[in-house]
């Protein structure tokens, strides 16, 4: 069996359904669709080969249709599919056979047989990549907007409504009358043919800037559209295309608005009767949309602040400190309902009209970028073996904590306070992260980075869990734990609260927890960690460190040498071998007497060795990434890198693979190929299978609605086991077995009485006289 997730959830912009309970997203190969009222994926749309770009909710043509669900979604897949995602079910494709960028279908002709003689075919205007080979090179890298009539599953003709070079996103108008594209400084804008011929002319407009657009919108009314571009300016056009788009009327219309003077703010001969302009933004704006009545115009970028422009008088409110550089924002059919999308990979559904944040769908996050220097400094990830989640670095100086089985974002752990905003300079990086067996406990590592060659700082913090949400607090700080070295492992004792911390700077150190119970409102447990032992050998680098399965070894590794210690007595037991190049990864084999070590540099190598022996079990020369092993057996999986020359193998577009081992045997037992293997972890979980929902084998049992929430509901033994009969009367020490009966079998609390209470009273013995 196998589990894929941790997509991304804004790779295109989502849509709500009509009754706004369900939001759809597009991720990766799929739709996921979402409930709005817990933020719980619900099911999802599975059958395009390639990346989805596009989905679009068919509107209902009465307000009692509200409860269809039907949608069109486009894909890199070259098709156009038709979906009931309410069941799910696939209801129609489309083979265009070229890369689906992009699409909109400006009016939803859905209108019953009887209410009309017959039904007029419907259109979709899409932006393709046309793979045909030409002889003009310039030409086959050009992109197109063509016209797809839905209703015969083709495209129109060889008409083509456009061509750039670079990919762009189609926008259309709410009321389906005008859909358009920015391409560089120009802003094209096409109107939609009244009638639904196939042939019928599609008349197009231009509007010009001095900076590049990078995105638009249209008002919901009127003939406005907003375009906000790269330096963070939005611009306002009133009365866009009354030349060309009046019809008959146009040469009287030209004659009225044929003066410069006449058109404030509009460029050349712009055909727009006004342009106006508003700055707020210090970067390029990303989001762009008018409220469903027209009267706002919500904006936001880099900065990752919402803002609400009033369109008639300019002033403004913020939605602030969101964390991440916003990407969509989109209003869903209640009003009181709408969503923005984070380049963080989260969407947040928002309370309108207070911007006030109801839930969060949250993906795994992207890793922050860090210097060279400190790329392989400690471990960025740490796996909950129990719960089945993931913790891992984000760019905001947080941990999340990922689910695997539920592929969603369960929490986050703030762990160094900065007022962090999206492209800050890095100042801060959390160098390694660790968990207890349990999850219930954390340390983290951060370096302050050196200014000018001025300061820099070394924190260790051990954290405790408050919840079963994994909502951590700090306990403890140790500034500087060995002295002015860098940390390069942190690692938890199996069964007990030790920690060991060890460092560049050629030492380790010990950390044991003393824990007291502090009564105010609640009980609370309160954990400080103090130093227990410090240890070195031969001021080598301490590059690594791990415990055994039962937590009586601890080996660290000297550089290339491999130290193993009594971790209670801080004694050093013996010193296993050396490898070729510095050691950076430490793991002991489950049950076994042996540890595998991984190390790098120019001759980097994967190796087991026999504690029992003290020598080298086997070796091969292999560039490691992670290893990780099983507690509970005798086997260890390790992240390979393959060499550059493997693209010419059958391992093409895979960059990695995972080896499965036998401690004794150097043949291994599986092997997986991966992609973007670089920076990768691996860790075995220790959950109960049958609590753990069946997500995908081999593409089959995916579970939907009330069981993809809360499983499955348990099956009821129809053969019950027959409950032992309990007396009515009470035996010598009745509350033991009491209870272990049937309810209606209970005797009467008198019955129970004198006889509870005679046992707690001594007998005294009779006196003889």
């Amino acid at each position: 069996m196998m589990m894929r997730g941790g997509r991304s959830l804004v790779s295109s912009p989502p849509a709500f359904s009509n009754d706004a309970s369900k939001l759809l997203v597009c991720t990766s190969n799929t739709v996921s669709v979402f409930s709005t009222a817990t933020g719980f994926q619900i099911t999802s749309l599975e059958g395009h080969t390639a990346l989805v770009t596009s989905v679009l909710v068919v509107p209902p043509s009465s307000p009692a249709a509200k409860v269809l669900c039907y949608c069109w979604t486009a894909s890199l897949d070259g098709t156009i599919r038709y979906w009931d995602f309410s069941v799910p079910e696939l209801l129609k494709t489309i083979e265009i056979r070229v890369p689906i960028f992009s699409m909109v279908i400006p009016s939803f002709l859905d209108v019953p047989a009887e209410d009309k003689g017959k039904h007029e075919d419907l259109f979709a205007y899409v932006f393709i990549k046309d793979t045909k080979e030409t002889q003009d090179k310039s030409k086959a890298l050009r992109r197109q907007i063509r016209k797809c009539n839905l209703s015969k599953s083709c495209l129109v003709g060889r008409l083509i409504l456009g061509e750039t070079k670079k990919l762009e996103v189609l926008t259309v108008s709410p009321s389906g009358k005008f859909f358009g594209i920015c391409n560089k400084f120009k802003l094209h804008i096409w109107k939609v043919p009244d009638q639904g011929s196939e042939h019928a002319a599609v008349r197009k407009i231009t509007l010009h800037h001095t900076k590049k657009i990078t995105v638009i919108t249209f008002h919901p009314t009127q003939r406005i559209i907003a375009a906000g571009d790269v330096t963070g300016r939005i611009l306002t056009w009133r009365g866009f295309g009354n030349r060309a788009f009046a019809g008959s009327n146009g040469i009287e219309n030209q004659k009225l608005i044929n003066v410069q003077e006449d058109k404030p703010g509009v460029r050349d001969n712009d055909d727009a009767d006004s342009c106006s302009t508003w700055h707020w933004h210090s970067a390029e704006v990303n989001v762009l949309s008018f409220s469903s009545d027209g009267t706002y115009l919500y904006s936001g970028g880099k900065e990752g602040v919402l803002v609400v422009w009033q369109l008639d008088t300019g002033k403004k409110k913020f939605l602030p400190r969101i964390g991440s550089p916003l990407l969509y924002f989109i209003d869903s059919p209640d009003p009181t309902l709408s969503s923005i999308s984070c380049a963080d990979n989260q969407i947040h559904l928002l309370k309108m009209p207070s911007m006030g944040i109801l839930k969060t769908i949250s993906g795994i996050k992207a890793p922050c970028c860090y210097p060279v220097k400190y790329e392989g400094w400690g471990n960025g990830i740490a796996f909950d073996q129990t719960a089945g989640l993931v913790a891992l670095r984000t760019e905001n100086y947080c941990i999340q904590f990922y689910s695997l089985f539920d592929d969603r974002g369960i929490s986050e752990v703030q762990v160094c306070e900065r007022n962090h905003q999206p492209g800050d300079d890095v100042t801060v990086i959390v160098t390694a992260v660790a968990l207890s067996i349990d999850g219930s406990l954390m340390s983290t590592s951060e370096v302050k980075l050196a200014e000018e060659g001025i300061g820099g700082l070394v924190c260790l913090k051990f954290w405790q869990a408050r919840s079963q949400n994994k909502e951590f607090s700090l306990s403890t700080i140790v500034y500087e734990p060995h002295r002015d070295a860098g940390i390069s492992a942190v690692t938890f004792h199996p069964s007990c609260n030790m920690v060991v911390s060890s460092s560049f700077g050629g030492d380790f150190k010990v950390w044991r927890c003393n824990s007291d119970i502090s009564q105010n409102d609640q009980m609370r447990q309160n954990f400080s960690w103090t130093c227990h032992a410090v240890g070195s050998y031969k001021k080598k680098p301490m590059t690594a460190a791990v415990f055994s399965a039962d937590g009586s070894v601890l080996a660290v590794a000297a550089e290339t040498l491999i130290t193993l210690w009594n971790p209670y007595k801080n004694v050093l037991l013996a010193v296993l071998g050396e490898t070729l190049t510095p050691i950076v990864n430490l793991s002991f084999i489950g049950k076994s007497d042996n540890v595998v070590a991984a190390s790098c540099g120019s001759n980097p190598q994967l190796s087991v060795w026999s504690m029992s022996k003290l020598s080298l079990s086997w070796s091969y020369k292999l560039r490691i990434e992670a290893v990780a092993s099983a507690l509970d057996l005798s086997s260890f999986a390790a992240l390979a890198l393959l060499p550059e020359s493997s693209n010419e193998t059958p391992f093409k577009g895979r960059d990695g693979v995972i080896l499965l081992y036998n401690a004794t045997d150097p043949v291994p037992t599986a092997i997986w190929s991966v992609r973007k293997a670089k920076g990768g972890a691996l860790g075995f979980l220790q959950v109960n299978p049958s609590s753990v929902e069946e997500i995908s084998i081999d593409g089959q049992g995916k579970q939907y609605g009330y069981a993809s929430i809360y499983g499955e509901l348990p099956e009821l033994d129809k053969k019950r086991p027959e409950t032992p009969w309990v007396p009515s009367f009470p035996s010598e020490r009745p509350w033991e077995t009491i209870f272990s009966g049937s309810s209606h079998n209970l005797p009467p609390l008198t019955k129970l009485c004198s006889a509870f209470l005679e046992s707690l009273l001594e007998k005294r013995a009779a006196a003889v006289e």
